[in-house]
């Protein structure tokens, strides 16, 4: 075991996707091993002749919770990140920080598409003149952390990791470098993604990454099972508040768990295929950062996207990053239930992580039927699985098209 560097407190939780509308709704479904796959309510299949008509969408509008001149000014992205980042910070307590001290990272893979493709719309069958005067402000990929910023008064940098299904975790791992480098002491963190629409759709489609159970939608996303045929679509938010270990402690914050390391690697290996080169080095950089060892790893939320070729390479290279120390291991894939949030994915399986630490029990994988003999790790299949108590560590996946391998390491409060 090396030294351990610095750790940030998470201190604040908050979320809005497929399995809920807040923290506590969306771990009792999560528990409860709840699919949110479905057939789309609109016509895009027959005007568009759509392969694959059916994702996991949010159980809120965005409109019920935000002031409504406040949420016209942002995509459903932004509008799902600053739900998911007010509850978080009330979560946390409001923390009383001065606004130099605060800092916000929130990824995203694509941005504002809805803003995007609606506004072209717009252009073409209305006129130039008609379009929104907020267009630019809602489509671009920082509007959600420029938004945060702005709601909670955050003036020691805002920023926005954009590396397709790892900007989440990215953007945690540089939150924990935030309080590292000493440029804030609270720094709040996640990712955020609104695309099932028709482009999206047809284009992950095409390139024959989405499952084709079209008439089983609710089966459809089941990492580790022979029969998965490639992922379901999602949407949503999620925020995590993350602390200096001075800070909290000074205010007396309810703590979590900590992150204590993070790790990000490159595959320069192809631009839609995955290495598990670099998802070994991210996984071995986040435990040695942490300063614990192979052994103290009980849990991984996985990236596990329900492809062929990706889960099980995801698993053979976890084995390899931890040296074969697996036996206190179980692995879970919660995209199992949500979807795949693309760069919100790596915040919202954060949260999941530190709710696994802090509640000492992982999450289920559902849908498995009949579990890949090829799978060398044990999956929570179908069930939660209770975890040791003690010092404990987890991981958290995530790996984006590009060869974006990020991999997060929380430790127990």
């Amino acid at each position: 075991m090396t030294a351990p560097r610095s750790r940030a407190a998470v201190t604040g939780l908050g979320t809005v996707n497929p399995l809920g509308g807040d923290v506590a709704t969306t771990w009792e479904n999560a528990l409860k091993g709840v699919s949110t796959a479905h057939t789309l309510e609109n016509d895009w299949k027959e005007q568009y002749g759509l392969a694959v008509d059916f994702a996991c969408q949010v159980t809120i509008d965005p409109y019920d919770v935000l002031p409504r001149p406040q949420a016209k000014k942002l995509d459903p992205s932004g509008q799902f990140a600053l739900i998911a980042a007010l509850e978080a910070w009330a979560d946390a307590g409001t923390p009383e920080v001065p606004g130099e001290r605060l800092g916000v990272v929130v990824g995203t893979g694509i941005g504002g598409v809805w803003t995007i493709l609606d506004q072209w719309d717009v252009v073409r069958e209305r006129g130039a003149r008609r379009v929104n005067p907020f267009t630019v402000p809602m489509l671009m990929a920082n509007s959600s952390s420029a938004h945060i910023e702005i709601e909670l008064g955050a003036k020691a940098g805002a920023h926005t990791p954009v590396s397709a299904c790892a900007s989440g975790a990215e953007a945690v791992a540089q939150g924990l470098d935030m309080i590292r480098a000493g440029r804030a002491d609270v720094v709040v963190v996640g990712g955020t993604e609104s695309c099932v629409h028709p482009l999206p759709l047809a284009g992950f489609a095409n390139m024959r990454a989405l499952s084709k159970r079209v008439d089983d939608p609710e089966h459809a996303s089941r990492p580790y099972d022979v029969d998965r045929d490639g992922f379901v679509l999602g949407e949503g938010a999620a925020i995590l508040v993350l602390e200096s270990e001075e800070h909290a402690a000074a205010r007396g914050a309810r703590v979590y768990g900590y992150v204590s390391g993070r790790g990000t690697a490159s595959d320069a290996h192809h631009i839609s295929a995955p290495s598990q080169d670099g998802q070994a080095r991210a996984v071995r950089e986040a435990v040695a950062d942490a300063g614990i060892s192979a052994s103290d790893v009980v849990h991984v939320n996985a990236h596990g996207t329900s492809t062929p070729l990706g889960d099980i390479g995801e698993l053979e290279a976890l084995s390899t990053a931890l040296d074969g120390v697996t036996d206190q291991l179980v692995v879970t894939s919660t995209k199992s239930m949500t979807g795949h949030l693309l760069g919100g994915a790596g915040a919202l399986e954060s949260v999941f992580s530190v709710l696994a630490l802090h509640h000492r029990i992982a999450p289920p994988t559902i849908n498995i039927e009949n579990l890949d003999p090829a799978t060398p790790l044990r999956i929570a299949q179908n069930a939660p699985v209770e975890l040791p108590g003690g010092d404990i560590a987890v991981l958290n996946n995530a790996f984006g098209f590009g060869g974006h391998d990020a991999t997060i390491a929380f430790t127990s409060a």
